[in-house]
């Protein structure tokens, strides 16, 4: 009997304003990854993405089993560029079919992040909700009641590693004060369920200032957003994507307001936090 495995894996924004590399969280747009053992190796998608062994999700297959003899099946909502998370979702996808088939019981966050480079995204697809990465491991927590989030997504991309190089070698005292406290009232305010305490906590100063000139309409995206009803706004990962908290009762009319602003240069979809994680399905 030919083994058959479906793998479905969250979007994710990680930094989330002061917790640069640090803080992340799922989205609810999902990528799904259908392996089946054929005896052949092919990728079968419609999206622009390699369709051979260089494929994200095959590589990240790869690292426990050998591909060649199944089938790949690729379906996805997450933008692939722009900071959701799309290559963290293809790399924890493949590693926990190869794992599910052949019942490896591997590390797949210590080996998601050495393939993707960082964990905070792997984590956040691979537990759901909120994390926290430290000291190479993820504590998770849920989103509190009433907590909405909207996702903007601009036409043009920037590559990670150009935003990364835009980033200084060394950062002021007070900049690296102004991160830390912020970042505590954030997931203070996360963990209470006090949302005045988020909306304070959003602020940056570690690393989107610096790559304003990467993506400056979305940076006055988060600036504005406050005067358009949400409760604050970050970039999404190194960005453009601008990620837009909300309160449930407002993001409606926030919805509306994006629209206006990002029309003709970008998408508004409305993604809530997503408390539940990959998950593998025997088919």
């Amino acid at each position: 009997m030919r083994r058959r495995r479906l793998v479905r894996v969250p979007a994710s924004s990680a930094n989330l304003g002061p917790g640069f590399d640090t803080f992340a969280c799922a989205i609810a747009l999902h990528l799904e990854l259908e392996v089946q053992e054929t005896g052949d190796f092919a990728v079968h998608t419609d999206l622009s993405i390699a369709r051979d062994r260089r494929n994200l999700a095959v590589r990240g297959f790869e690292r426990l089993a050998d591909p060649g003899a199944f089938s790949f099946t690729i379906r996805s909502q997450i933008p692939l560029s722009g900071g959701l998370g799309s290559s963290a979702a293809a790399y924890v996808a493949g590693l926990l079919a190869a794992d599910h088939l052949f019942e490896l019981d591997a590390d797949v966050l210590a080996l998601a992040s050495e393939l993707e480079g960082h964990p905070d995204n792997v984590a956040a697809a691979l537990h759901g909700g909120f994390v926290i990465c430290a000291d190479g491991e993820a504590t998770r927590f849920d989103a509190p009641a009433g907590l909405e989030a909207v996702v903007v997504v601009p036409d043009g991309a920037v590559r990670t590693k150009t935003a990364r190089a835009a980033l200084p070698a060394t950062v002021p005292m007070a900049d690296a004060v102004f991160n830390t406290s912020h970042g505590a009232l954030l997931v203070l305010g996360l963990a209470t369920g006090d949302l005045d305490l988020v909306a304070r906590g959003l602020d940056d100063r570690l690393h989107q200032p610096h790559r304003e000139h990467l993506y400056p309409r979305s940076m006055q995206l988060v600036r504005a957003a406050r005067s358009l009803g949400a409760l604050g706004a970050t970039i999404s990962g190194a960005g453009p994507t601008v990620l837009v908290w909300c309160h449930y009762d407002a993001t409606a009319s926030v919805v509306e307001a994006l629209r206006r602003e990002a029309d003709g240069w970008a998408q508004v979809m409305r993604a809530p936090f997503e408390p539940q994680g990959a998950d593998v399905r025997e088919l």
